[in-house]
Parts: structure tokens; sequence; C-alpha cells
């Protein structure tokens, strides 16, 4: 996959899993996109180190939940880091 493509897929990730994580994460949508990208690439890293799959087709379904799941990671890690204690 070309890096545009590779871009384009860690953009979509990181919406959808912005849409998936429940509750109010700090950062806006560019956060949100860059996180996604991090993800995106984050999931191809576990999932060829795991599974042996890894980025290579855009259209291929193991491709979108490894860069999905890659991007949830990535911003539940942010959530973490950035959440604010109540008190």
């Amino acid at each position: 996959m070309g890096f545009l493509g590779f871009l384009l897929l860690g953009l979509i990730a990181g919406a959808i899993a912005k849409a998936i994580l429940p509750g109010k994460q700090g950062g806006g949508i560019f956060i949100t996109l860059i996180l996604g990208v991090v993800g995106a690439l984050l999931g191809g890293f576990i999932g060829s180190a795991l599974f042996g799959v890894g980025l290579e087709q855009f259209f291929d379904i193991s491709t979108w939940l490894l860069a999905i799941g890659g991007a949830v990671i990535v911003l539940l890690v942010y959530g973490m880091i950035t959440k604010r204690s109540v008190r």
C-alpha cells in the first residue's frame, strides 16, 4: 500500500476509533486523526508480529481491523495520559 493509502487508512481508522470509544477524550479532530495514523502503524506492527498479517492491501478486512484496533489502543493510552483527576 502506498503512503497516501496508508495515510487515508489511518485517518479513517482514527475517526472510527473515536466513535467506538465511549466518553469524552481530550483533543480535537486533528489530534484524533494523527493518533489514528499512529494507531494504524501500531496495528500493522502488532498484526505482523503476532499474526503474520500486515497492512498490505487497502481493501482487506484484516487491514482495517488491525488499523482500527491499533487506533483504539493509541486513543485509550492518550486518554489515560491526558486524563485530569476530578476532586
